[in-house]
């Protein structure tokens, strides 16, 4: 009784924890969806508006790759912008945390940007990464400050003025994600029942004590 009692416990939490690590579904790389040059992501909004994998892009940009694109606010990513005053560009991706842990939530990656990324908030917090450049990776990530449900991280991207040749984009990839889904019923009622069961073991194996005292 006791040895089963043990199992049970065991394997609920083994259920309920390992078992249920996952990473975080909907942090998309930039540029991946729908992945066709000229065309508006998918995923990634700016401003609330499409997010274009631009093409072509500044040729002193880090290269497109297979993993991540740049995107820029007009389809051809070499459009020169903000002659006169800096331009903002927040560069939005929501994704969704319904039945996972929110505290357990946490990501990292990195970026690279066009002139530099002022601030990366998630649902309205700041988060670790700033500054940046278009040659180079920037570090970020992410370990506090998750809904359960939907969730939105911004990019808040600033374009220093030129007047002309002067195109802004923002280029983000995702390294690792982890998130734990919420047991699920049949889950804790068996960590119970084992829980349960050890203390009437333990209870009874008291009991044969005193009787024989």
């Amino acid at each position: 009784m006791r040895k089963l009692a043990l199992l049970l416990a065991t394997s609920a939490l083994s259920l309920g924890t390992a078992a249920n690590a996952a990473s975080i579904v909907g942090l998309v790389n930039t540029g991946v969806n729908p992945g066709t040059p000229g065309a508006a992501d998918n995923s990634w909004t700016i401003g609330g508006g499409p997010a274009y994998a631009g093409t072509p892009i500044n040729g002193a940009w880090l290269a497109n790759s297979g993993v991540s694109q740049w995107l820029t606010p007009n389809p051809d990513g070499n459009v020169s912008l903000d002659p006169s005053l800096p331009g903002i560009y927040q560069y939005s991706l929501t994704f969704d945390l319904t039945g996972f842990n929110p505290a357990s939530a946490s990501f990292s990656g990195r970026f690279s940007v066009d002139n530099l990324v002022d601030n990366i908030t998630l649902n309205g917090t700041p988060i670790t990464g700033s500054g940046g450049s278009f040659n180079i990776w920037t570090a970020f990530s992410g370990s506090s400050g998750f809904n359960a449900g939907q969730n939105t991280l911004t990019f808040n991207v600033r374009n220093l003025a030129q007047n002309g040749g002067n195109p802004s984009g923002l280029r983000v990839e995702f390294l690792e994600s982890n998130v734990t889904a919420v047991p699920e019923p049949a889950s804790w009622a068996m960590m119970i029942m084992g829980f349960g069961l050890v203390g009437a073991a333990a209870r009874r194996r008291q009991n044969v004590r005193v009787s024989f005292a």
